[in-house]
């Protein structure tokens, strides 16, 4: 950990829950070996209290990163975002500039890289339809793949795939057709109670899961999936991947040190 000084610069990630989050021990050792004089907090916000949290750090130069469930309504609270935080309406990483906070997202990237050594192939289906169920969507886009959209609510999953086709996702609500790529984009596995993102007769055929919930020993779903013979991976692996593009928003001129940032996330799930 490093000595938190008076002159040590601050940053947070925010959400509701957040003790769970792995991202001020990732961020703490990557400043620690570069020996940047800085500190990562997590802050419990509730949507209550998100405007004024944002205003808060705008004032005083906060950067840091956001999570479920407020990815959303906080590109829609910052007044500067990038070009694709705009079109995602979505945003996840943020830092001050010139006054103001800028919002953008470093999520769909953080999927491509973490899908790459997986070998994963389309279509692929989702599981979901927030912020983070956005950044799914663009990534499929990106890499001109067809998605597969599940949620408990049809009315939000109706909207969602509106709202991906008018961004150029080959997308349709979840018919049950052969996919060959599934992604949890849902807070479930937080707990150990909670139930699975897709049952075990929907993966008929899948090859390959990618959770982006993250907990000691991988979430049920995840063990599952694997003891199927399929090409798995959890959230600490998104984590790291777009926390190192997040670290190029924060420090532009330094290189991020990748390999210290998913220790530090590993040494945090054997805990």
């Amino acid at each position: 950990m490093n000595r938190i000084r008076g002159s040590s610069r601050p940053f947070a990630v925010i959400g509701d829950p957040i003790a769970h989050s792995l991202s001020p021990a990732m961020y703490n050792a990557a400043f620690a070996a570069l020996g940047l004089d800085a500190v990562y907090v997590a802050i419990r916000t509730d949507t209550s209290a998100l405007p004024h949290t944002l205003r808060a750090f705008e004032a005083v130069g906060i950067a840091g990163n956001v999570t479920i469930p407020h990815k959303v309504a906080v590109a829609k609270l910052l007044i500067r975002v990038t070009p694709l935080a705009k079109e995602l309406e979505a945003v996840n990483t943020f830092w001050p500039d010139g006054g103001r906070l800028v919002g953008d997202t470093t999520d769909v990237q953080g999927i491509i890289d973490a899908l790459e050594p997986l070998e994963s192939e389309g279509p692929w289906v989702v599981s979901g339809t927030g912020g983070a169920a956005r950044a799914v969507a663009a990534a499929a886009r990106e890499l001109d793949i067809s998605l597969l959209v599940r949620s408990r609510s049809r009315d939000r999953e109706v909207d969602f795939v509106s709202w991906a086709q008018q961004l150029g996702v080959d997308c349709r609500p979840d018919d049950g057709s052969p996919v060959a790529t599934a992604v949890n984009a849902t807070p479930l596995g937080l707990k150990q109670s909670d139930e699975r993102p897709f049952s075990h007769r929907r993966l008929a055929g899948c090859h390959t899961a990618l959770d982006l919930v993250s907990s000691k020993g991988g979430t049920d779903w995840i063990r599952a999936c694997s003891k199927r013979g399929m090409q798995v991976a959890d959230g600490r692996s998104t984590l790291v991947a777009q926390g190192v593009h997040a670290f190029r928003r924060f420090f532009p001129e330094v290189n991020p040190p990748k390999e210290v940032m998913a220790a530090a996330v590993e040494r945090e799930l054997s805990r």
